[in-house]
C-alpha cells in the first residue's frame, strides 16, 4: 500500500455560511414547521419521525417504529464512572450498582414554545433574561428591563422561545416577521425593519386593514443570539374581534397573546385566530477540503489477487531470512480494444475505488468511497477533491 503526504496546497480550510429560511404556523394548539403536514408511518399510527408535527427529531432516530420498538441510549455503570449529563452525581452513586444498565430515551425533539405572563404574575423565565435584555439596551431602549416604557418584571408579556437547532448561530437581523390572523385575514404584522431588535407593527390601520391600532409602534424585541421574542405590545390590534386568549372570558387580540397554543400547555381552543412566524437563521460550518493526488506513473499496481493472471503458481521462496515473491508472475491484461478478437498491447492500469485518510501515526481516521471506480493508467494523473464538514 502506498502512502502519500498532503502538500502545503493540498489542504484548504474555509467556512460555509448559510441563511436557512424558517417558517412556523400556529393554529388550534398545533404547530406546523415549514408547511410540513403530519406524515403517518406504515407501522406506527404516530408521526413518521415519532414526534408531533411542528417538531424536529434530533438525528431522526426511531423513524416509523412502534412505541414498543423504540431504540434508546444506554450505559453500563462501571469503573469509568461514565453517565448521562442529565443524571446527578448523587443519583448515579446511590440509585445504581456497578453492572446496572442506565438508560435514556429517544427521540429527542424540539419546537417553538409560547409563554404568557399576565400583569403581576410570576415570570421566572423573563427574570432570567434581565441581564441579557439590559446588555442589548444599547441597540434600543425597548430592551431595558425597567424603564419609562415599562417594567418587564410586572407588565403583561408574551415570550416565544426558539431552540437554536432551528436557526444555528443566531437569527439573521431584519428577517423576523410575525403575522396575526383572524378568520384567515391578516389583521396585524410585526417586522424588525430597523435591524436593531425592535419589532415594529407594519400592518394595521396605516395599511387599510380596518380600525386597527398600533401601526408604527414597537410591540417587543428580538434576542437574536439567544432565540427569544419578548412581546410587550398590549394594545388591541382588532377591537372588532374577541376570543379566549387568556383561557377566561373573551378579550380582544393583542401581541402579547401571539402564538397561544404553541406548546404552552393550554387546552383552550381559539378557533378563529392563527399566527405566522418567519425568520432566517445564520449558520457557519467549518469545512476542510483535501486534494489527494495520484501522479503519473504511480498507483498502477494492486495487491488484489485478481490483478494477476489466473492459473499461476503464486508460491514464493521463503527461508528464515525472509520471503521473496515469485518474480515471474504475469499481470492480467485488462486493456480493452475496439475489436472482440484482438488483444491490445499490455499496459498497467488499476481502478481507484477508495481513498484512506491517515494521521501522522498511520492510523486510519477516514475513508472516502467513489460511487464509480476511476481508471488509473500510467500516463494519467488524477486529483480527488475531498470535503469534510467539521
Amino acid at each position: 500500500m502506498a502512502y502519500y503526504q498532503f502538500g502545503p496546497d493540498d489542504i484548504v480550510f474555509n467556512i460555509l455560511k448559510a441563511s436557512p429560511r424558517v417558517e412556523f404556523y400556529v393554529y388550534q394548539n398545533a404547530v406546523f414547521y415549514n408547511n410540513k403536514p403530519e406524515i403517518l408511518g406504515d407501522r406506527s399510527s404516530a408521526n413518521l419521525n415519532s414526534v408531533p408535527a411542528g417538531f424536529i427529531s434530533l438525528y431522526e432516530l426511531n423513524v416509523d417504529r412502534t412505541a414498543n420498538d423504540l431504540i434508546y441510549p444506554f450505559i453500563t455503570k462501571n469503573g469509568s464512572l461514565t453517565t448521562f449529563s442529565t443524571m446527578t452525581t448523587s443519583e448515579f452513586n446511590s440509585d445504581f450498582q456497578y453492572g446496572d444498565v442506565l438508560t435514556g430515551s429517544y427521540p429527542l425533539s424540539a419546537s417553538i414554545t409560547k409563554d404568557f405572563y399576565a400583569q403581576s404574575a410570576e415570570r421566572l423565565n423573563i427574570d432570567a433574561l434581565k441581564n441579557t435584555l439590559n446588555y442589548y439596551s444599547a441597540m434600543s431602549k425597548h430592551y431595558q428591563f425597567d424603564s419609562s416604557l415599562g417594567d418587564k418584571s410586572d407588565q403583561e408579556i408574551g415570550l416565544v422561545s426558539i431552540p437554536s437547532v432551528f436557526y444555528g448561530n443566531k437569527i439573521e437581523k431584519g428577517t423576523v416577521e410575525l403575522s396575526f390572523y383572524v378568520s384567515g385575514t391578516l389583521v396585524a404584522q410585526l417586522k424588525d425593519v430597523n435591524k436593531n431588535g425592535e419589532l415594529i407593527q407594519v400592518a394595521g390601520a396605516a395599511n387599510g386593514l380596518g380600525a386597527n391600532a398600533g401601526s408604527g409602534s414597537v410591540a417587543g424585541v428580538v434576542l437574536y443570539n439567544e432565540g427569544f421574542l419578548v412581546l410587550t405590545g398590549s394594545w388591541d390590534i382588532d377591537p372588532d374581534h374577541a376570543e379566549k386568549y387568556t383561557g377566561g372570558s373573551n378579550v380582544n387580540p393583542r401581541w402579547t397573546y401571539f402564538g397561544r397554543g404553541a406548546n404552552d400547555g393550554t387546552t383552550t381552543n381559539i378557533p378563529s385566530s392563527s399566527y405566522g412566524l418567519k425568520f432566517s437563521g445564520s449558520t457557519e460550518t467549518p469545512v476542510m477540503t483535501m486534494f489527494a493526488q495520484a501522479e503519473k506513473g504511480e498507483l498502477n499496481f494492486s495487491n488484489n489477487p485478481t490483478f494477476l493472471s489466473h492459473s499461476q503458481d503464486t508460491t514464493g521462496m521463503s527461508s528464515s531470512f525472509g520471503y521473496i515473491e515469485n518474480p515471474k508472475l504475469k499481470i492480467k491484461n485488462i486493456v480493452s480494444g475496439a475489436y472482440s478478437d484482438h488483444n491490445m498491447p499490455f499496459k498497467k492500469q488499476t481502478y481507484i475505488s477508495k481513498i484512506g485518510i491517515y494521521d501522522e501515526n498511520k492510523n486510519l481516521i477516514g475513508v472516502a468511497k467513489l460511487a464509480t471506480p476511476i481508471k488509473k493508467t500510467e500516463g494519467r494523473d488524477l486529483t480527488f477533491k475531498l470535503k469534510l464538514d467539521l
